[in-house]
């Protein structure tokens, strides 16, 4: 006989969310679907961000909430540096027409990443419900961007949400070759002069294997961000001395 699908509880704007020991596991259709409805207020996302659950729905579907196990974590002692990338990120850091900036074009970075589809899947995820609620978050002081600018041009970047020490990924574009890796390469730099130590990549890809990311269980995952979210906010700015943090020895 076929395993039954558990059941999939319904959110009701404002409401809270169900302990993610619920969210589906294998041999589910959709291992780590936790929830679906609620709303995408600022609230309700730095809530869900602190219990290690994100959103994540395609058009047509209500609101879907997630929370893998494993979780693919970037330990950023771990960013793994290839030859290539150095040789990359040296010339960008001595171009004057090359620079990291932060928190500068927000929405020009969330609309590139939307469209900007993930490898293997048709369409974006980013929906322009989506961008407007991450544009909320990010006005709120609970999302970043990260950019990749060349002469006077955004030519990548990321976003990423932060509660404290506590950060996570959410995507990434590039327009030039190399854009979007200088940008999360900013991003580990940032994270290690600022003492934070890992960057939740949500779901296992090679693509963020291959640049350190390992897996991670759940249990161990939450108490990480348990302790992270109490944190300070660190100020959210990017120095080119950073780059010593990968690039110096």
């Amino acid at each position: 006989m076929p395993t039954p699908q558990p059941v999939l509880s319904w959110l009701e704007p404002g409401s809270a969310f169900p302990p993610v020991e619920n969210a589906w596991g294998a041999p589910s259709d959709a291992p780590g679907l936790l929830a679906a409805g609620g709303d995408l207020s600022v609230n309700t996302l730095r809530d869900a961000y602190g219990q290690g659950i994100f959103p994540w729905f395609s058009e047509g579907q209500p609101i879907l909430w997630w929370s893998p196990d494993p979780r693919m974590v970037l330990t950023v002692a771990h960013f793994h540096l290839r030859r290539s990338l150095r040789k990359v990120l040296a010339r960008f850091r001595s171009d004057p027409r090359c620079e990291v900036r932060f928190d500068t074009a927000f929405e020009q970075v969330i609309s590139a990443c939307a469209n900007t589809p993930r490898h293997g899947q048709p369409g974006t995820w980013i929906l322009p419900a989506m961008v407007a609620a991450y544009t909320r978050l990010h006005e709120a002081g609970h999302a970043h961007s990260v950019e990749t600018w060349v002469d006077g041009k955004l030519v990548g970047g990321l976003y990423c949400v932060a509660l404290g020490r506590a950060v996570f990924g959410e995507s990434m574009f590039s327009h030039t070759n190399d854009a979007s890796k200088i940008a999360l390469a900013a991003l580990v730099c940032f994270c290690r002069e600022c003492g934070i130590l890992s960057v939740d990549c949500q779901q296992n890809t090679s693509h963020l294997a291959s640049m350190g990311a390992a897996e991670m269980s759940r249990a161990v995952f939450l108490e990480h961000i348990r302790t992270a979210r109490e944190e300070p906010a660190p100020h959210w700015r990017f120095s080119p001395l950073y780059w010593n943090h990968i690039l110096s020895a």
